[in-house]
């Protein structure tokens, strides 16, 4: 399963993250890959793609930065699904 992430920084933790990704990496539990990421010009907001078995995974992911951040999580699919889902019904 795919999922946009859209992770809003608290105000004032930029310099935090980077350092606990510098240190931990990205932490993801089994079952959780990272796709790619877009962060706005000015460092606030991150977009990511990932890839994880469950939503749950995804979850249990943000429990290691939500003290740095809010997520929100949206479940996607590809431009190819997307058009096989619409000529398929």
């Amino acid at each position: 399963m795919l999922f946009m992430i859209i992770e809003r920084f608290h105000p004032g933790n930029e310099k935090k993250i980077y350092r606990r990704f510098e240190e931990r990496g990205r932490m993801f539990p089994d079952g959780v890959s990272y796709i790619n990421s877009w962060i706005t010009e000015d460092v606030s907001t991150c977009y990511q793609v990932m890839e994880a078995d469950t939503e749950e995974k995804i979850h249990q992911w943000i429990l290691n930065w939500n003290d740095l951040a809010d997520f929100e999580i949206i479940p996607v699919i590809t431009s190819a699904q997307a058009k096989e889902k619409v000529f398929s019904t």
